[in-house]
């Protein structure tokens, strides 16, 4: 081989190592939740669970609801109906493999406590009361209250908060532990508890304002760990149904709505998919998480 060829042969191995380190960093910024908006859909709304605590009779498929409130309306309240799940209920949970941020504090135990009602998000902005229902969501209500436990939430930031008007969404992310949340840090939205579980009630409820729902990487299923949104729009019904609802905001959505005011600061990987996270400008931090 001559000393030309050589240098050829060194040149394209060069650039084929630099397309697979892009490969994968671009795999990486995948574990960013939903980049886009997907489809529009009509808006379906209904309090949280209407459609997975409530059970046709004679199929025993969910019920949807049928109303259709307006985008300023407030949240729906959690309605009390017959719970899904029957008997003894038992949770998964598998260490998180991937190359990303994380923070392992341990694992949920594989019992849920079907009796927990509320998770209180203090923030330094005040508090956000979700009401929870571990009859229809019970492994993802259980990882929430383990973390919880284990301060897991204290002092982490809210790595994003997208508008209408920044990517047709609207909603407040949190639970990234390593999330810097200053708008350029490219592996906010990344990281995880370090382990993850199984998909619940997906579908059941469309990602109208006020429902709290896990999140996990664009078009992969089962990956939930930490991260969780908040919807503040009923527009974002429009998001294919693909992430785990965890509950519905009973109290402290004027609080993100404020803060929302305040404008944010605007990461273009966040709208391409590359990587990173439109953050607030004015940060909220969790103080501490409390699931009863």
């Amino acid at each position: 081989m001559s000393a030309d060829d050589r240098q050829s042969e060194l040149a394209r191995e060069h650039k084929e190592r630099q397309a697979q380190r892009a490969a994968e960093q671009s795999a990486k910024s995948k574990r960013n939740t939903f980049i886009g908006a997907g489809l529009a859909v009509v808006v379906v709304a209904g309090g949280i669970f209407a459609a997975t605590t409530l059970v046709g009779k004679d199929t025993g498929t969910p019920v949807a609801s049928e109303s259709t409130p307006s985008a300023s309306a407030p949240p729906a309240e959690l309605p009390t109906a017959a719970p899904t799940a029957t008997g003894p209920v038992t949770c998964t949970y598998k260490r998180d493999t991937a190359d990303v941020p994380m923070k392992y504090v341990g694992m949920p135990g594989s019992k849920p406590n079907m009796k927990l009602k509320t998770m209180t998000i203090a923030t330094n902005h005040g508090d956000i009361v979700i009401d929870v229902d571990p009859a229809a969501t019970p492994c993802s209500v259980n990882s929430m209250a383990f973390l919880a436990k284990k301060n897991f939430y204290n002092n982490t930031k809210c790595h994003r908060l997208v508008t209408p008007e920044v990517s047709g969404l609207f909603l407040l992310q949190c639970g990234d532990p390593k999330a810097k949340a200053d708008g350029k840090n490219p592996t906010d939205g990344q990281g995880t508890a370090g382990y993850v579980f199984q998909d619940e009630a997906v579908g059941a409820v469309p990602y109208t304002r006020g429902v709290v729902f896990l999140t996990q990487p664009q078009d992969a299923a089962g990956q939930n760990s930490s991260q969780f949104a908040i919807s503040l729009s009923d527009e974002n019904a429009q998001l294919e149904p693909q992430f785990s609802v965890l509950g519905m905001v009973r109290s402290g959505l004027e609080i993100i709505d404020k803060v929302a005011k305040d404008g944010v600061i605007v990461n273009d990987d966040d709208i391409t998919g590359d990587g990173g996270s439109t953050a607030p400008k004015n940060p909220i931090i969790i103080k501490k998480v409390t699931v009863r």
